[in-house]
């Protein structure tokens, strides 16, 4: 059984899904589209795709096309994602799942309506400290967790000024002051997709930018927003706590390693840094670091990316970890790009299993909402100061 699927957004990050998506044998023909025609036109030229359409409206009233996958900007995604499902397709979107509690309650009523696929494509879902992680939370050998840390640190000086610029165009410095907690997914996934709880209320700390060039300035930015840098202090349902830092101006290696996490239990503890990780119990420390490095599946000097700041490259390229269980991924994948710590082929194999088997994939609507809307939440605790807020959910996805 094979389905065919629609690529929304022809820019930087898309086209790398669109050959895994191309190679599993789960899906056949691929289509694009995108606003600007001529980067729609130049994909489907690139990747040999089934061909593109003029406008995303067009591509939903196609009956060519079963299903979309959403990678345009990230404000975009609430009310693109609701159109496809409302128009009959399947829907996978890039991060984050929307900006307002509004437009995912709105999602989530859509999928319980129309009984379609919808997934979020979070890459920390796959991240191996995660995945690691969650291996040992099933086997009980953190004991009682009780904390956790998730930070998604990455510098706009390293490779975001570039990529707003190719999205962006003349107006990008408006949406380059995006609101780190609006993008929360890394951080927050990162850590829920391990510890199977819940975030109930945030107390949460904006820091004000102070480049002064224009970015992260209230007075240009579509969003209102000033703070670069924010950390947020969520408590859980069932007691306990997680912290997560959204940095965009920060003296790290975000090539090396941009997300990173800790966990700590009454019998272990797990902590990542950019380039060591450690499990620890009463007994000792050993060394993991090995366990969770990705290896490289991609040349940096590939041709698929010349369009992507030097400073990205890192994140297309990674392979898998040990940690990853390649078994249940197709075969068509073996010699093929990764990315984001060996992420992206789980999530492609993820939604075309869901589509075509109508189960629920790994991050379904009601995990999305628990991975992004902790975030939004957090983003008013900032600006009223860190008030603590309760946080909505919207609780368990529905048993099959």
């Amino acid at each position: 059984m094979t389905f065919s699927l629609g690529i929304v957004g022809a820019g930087q990050f898309s086209g790398q899904f669109a050959t895994l998506f191309q190679a599993h044998p789960g899906v056949g023909d691929v289509y694009v589209t995108d606003l600007l025609p001529e980067r729609a036109e130049q994909l489907a030229s690139a990747q040999g795709l089934a061909g593109n359409f003029p406008t995303y409206e067009a591509m939903l009233e196609s009956k060519e096309v079963d299903a979309v996958a959403i990678f345009t900007q990230r404000w975009t995604h609430g009310p693109l994602v609701l159109q496809g499902l409302n128009a009959g397709k399947h829907v996978y979107s890039a991060v984050p799942m929307a900006i307002t509690t509004g437009e995912i309650a709105a999602i989530i009523d859509a999928v319980r309506a129309t009984g379609l696929t919808y997934m979020m494509g979070e890459t920390s879902q796959y991240n191996p400290a995660t995945v690691h992680a969650r291996n040992q939370i099933a086997e009980g050998a953190f004991g009682r967790l009780f904390y956790a840390e998730g930070d998604y640190v990455h510098d706009m000086d390293l490779g975001f000024y570039e990529a707003y610029q190719y999205s962006g165009g003349e107006t990008w410095k408006e949406t380059a002051s995006y609101p780190p907690l609006l993008y929360p997914t890394h951080s927050v996934g990162g850590v829920l997709g391990a510890w199977q709880t819940h975030a109930v209320s945030v107390s949460a700390i904006g820091v004000v930018d102070d480049r002064g060039d224009g970015v992260f300035d209230k007075e240009v930015s579509q969003f209102g927003n000033d703070f670069s840098n924010a950390t947020a202090l969520f408590e859980v349902a069932g007691g306990g706590s997680f912290r997560t830092n959204e940095f965009r101006r920060v003296g790290y290696p975000s090539h090396i390693r941009e997300s990173r996490f800790r966990f700590f239990g009454t019998e272990a503890s797990m902590e990542q840094l950019a380039t060591v990780a450690l499990w620890q119990d009463k007994k000792g420390v050993k060394d993991i670091s090995e366990l969770l490095e990705p290896k490289p599946t991609l040349s940096p000097d590939d041709p698929s990316l010349q369009h992507i700041a030097p400073d990205l490259w890192a994140a297309f390229t990674s392979g898998s970890a040990p940690v990853h269980d390649r078994a249940r991924l197709p075969r068509e994948f073996d010699h093929l790009h990764n990315g984001h710590e060996g992420s992206h082929h789980f999530l492609v194999d993820d939604f075309v299993t869901a589509v075509n088997s109508r189960t629920l994939p790994s991050v379904n609507a009601w995990v999305a909402a628990r991975y992004t809307l902790p975030g939004i939440v957090a983003h008013d605790s900032a600006r009223q100061g860190g008030a603590r807020l309760e946080i909505p959910d919207f609780g368990d996805a529905p048993e099959a």
